[in-house]
């Protein structure tokens, strides 16, 4: 049985849909210990879940089977989220091929077989020699690996070392502990391995150490023999795989309605706790409330009171904060409200951008020219949004329409992730559909389900259907 370790504002929803798939929660926070009536457990995890610092949507870093798990429970479950994969593994050991200097950040470019990696030119010794063992030690959202040559092997109870030196956890605080350990490392410690003693070994007896230092040396020094007979670049110890996933609105929503198995929870709880600040205290506030037994309609009329005033109104200034599916975001400049409708639980916005520079419309491929200005029309909710080009004169240069997953409203502005595919259409009438093939591969990468390539799909047929007719 796997063991999932999980953290953030997602936890309930997440612990529930892996509980089902019977994994075994460890290290358990207070409030998911009473939510699943689960035991005190401590143990170690094969999987960790953790929120990303946007908390629009977790990180998760684990083992290859429990994260294959993991992936397919949000793929069967979550229609719209994106689910970015790291092709290498962190703390993965790899015999790597040097490929040149980068003089500018006095780095090597270091080539593993599934990344180009880059470590420090202090750590390379030889230059002349192109072939080098390395461990991924990269940082969330690093463009490139961050390698290094101090090659480490994690046990229960100690961490194997490159470098030569004996160190005790922080977290052991005993000082005659400390001491002893100290002592059985610097007696067990092979010559050309040093020895870290995690959490784990305090007060566990010698020859349960002694005997896992052992098999750590001989890991070791099977991967060394390993290096020198296979051809480069090669993966020579798998390490910890990493996902990146993306919870737009469809999947906040679903989360939503898992987290309500189990206990109250208001509607768009997700969204509104990625909101943050006021927002998120008064959701908080709000589902006490519930717990309370106060009416959910009483307590819904209170809560929107309390965070209108958080919003955007006509007149702000906005950002478009545009997502791509490899995860990088795009700010699209600040945008004017210029109109915002409240009407049967649908919100229209309509944004005006001023353009100061020249350049090029994308897919339009027509210029564009200082004065210019873009409306862009909005559905809060809706697969797609329309922006019209004018030039300084009002004159339509083109429409562009975006394809993108569900568009969100946060007090700081409009929120989405873009998929790929869009449509042009030119003041003379004609419409052209643009990097389809695009999404069909992320869908192919496992970036995407195939559930949403074949709603996109059914979107574009509508969005072209829509723009033939207001031709006409």
């Amino acid at each position: 049985m796997a063991r999932a370790r999980v953290r953030g504002i997602y936890s309930t929803a997440l612990t529930k849909l892996l509980l089902d798939k019977n994994f075994e929660i460890v290290q358990p926070s207070t409030k998911i210990k009473e939510r699943f009536n689960l035991e005190e457990n401590q143990e170690t995890s094969d999987l960790v879940i953790f929120d990303r610092r946007n908390r629009q949507g977790v990180y998760a870093r684990g083992k290859a089977e429990p994260m294959d798990i993991f992936c397919s429970i949000l793929r069967s479950r979550l229609d719209d989220a994106i689910i970015r994969r790291w092709a290498f593994t962190i703390d993965g050991i790899y015999k790597g091929l040097v490929k040149q200097v980068d003089s500018a950040t006095s780095s090597v470019l270091v080539d593993m077989g599934p990344a180009i990696g880059r470590i420090g030119r202090e750590e390379v010794a030889d230059l002349r020699s192109k072939q080098i063992v390395v461990q991924a030690k990269t940082g969330l959202g690093s463009k490139k690996p961050l390698l290094t040559t101090n090659i480490t092997i994690p046990g229960k109870y100690a961490v194997l070392t490159a470098q030569h030196l004996v160190k005790v956890s922080k977290r052991i605080l005993d000082f005659k502990e400390r001491s002893r350990l100290l002592q059985l490392g610097e007696k067990l410690a092979p010559l050309n391995w040093g020895i870290i003693w995690r959490r784990t070994a305090a007060n566990q007896i010698a020859e349960v150490l002694e005997n896992e230092v052992s098999s750590l040396v001989k890991e070791g020094e099977n991967i060394l023999k390993k290096a020198e007979q296979v051809e480069v670049p090669a993966l020579l110890l798998e390490g910890s795989h990493l996902v990146n996933v993306e919870f737009p609105a469809l999947s906040k929503a679903e989360l939503d309605e898992i987290r309500r198995v189990v206990t109250p929870t208001m509607e768009r709880h997700h969204y509104y706790k990625a909101c943050e600040g006021k927002i998120s205290l008064a959701l908080e506030m709000a589902e006490k409330l519930l717990e309370k037994s106060y009416t959910y309609k009483d307590v819904e009329e209170l809560f929107k009171q309390t965070v209108e005033r958080e919003y955007p109104t006509i007149e702000s200034q906005i950002e478009i904060e545009h997502v791509k599916l490899n995860g990088k975001v795009l700010h699209l400049g600040k945008a004017l409200i210029q109109n915002l409708d409240y009407n049967d639980s649908t919100v229209s916005v309509q944004l005006r951008r001023n353009f100061m520079k020249k350049g090029v419309y994308d897919g339009l491929k027509i210029p564009k020219e200082p004065d210019d200005y873009a409306v862009t029309e909005v559905k809060i909710g809706e697969w797609h949004f329309k922006t019209q080009y004018f030039s300084n004169h009002g004159q339509l240069k083109g429409t562009y329409v975006n394809l993108n997953t569900p568009v969100e409203l946060y007090p700081y502005g409009i929120r989405y992730v873009d998929l790929e595919v869009d449509v042009c259409m030119w003041p003379g009438g004609k419409v052209e559909t643009l990097d389809e093939e695009k999404l069909e591969k992320a869908m192919e990468e496992g970036l995407v389900s195939e559930k949403l390539l074949k709603i996109v799909r059914e979107k574009l047929v509508e969005i072209i259907g829509n723009l033939h007719a207001d031709k006409h």
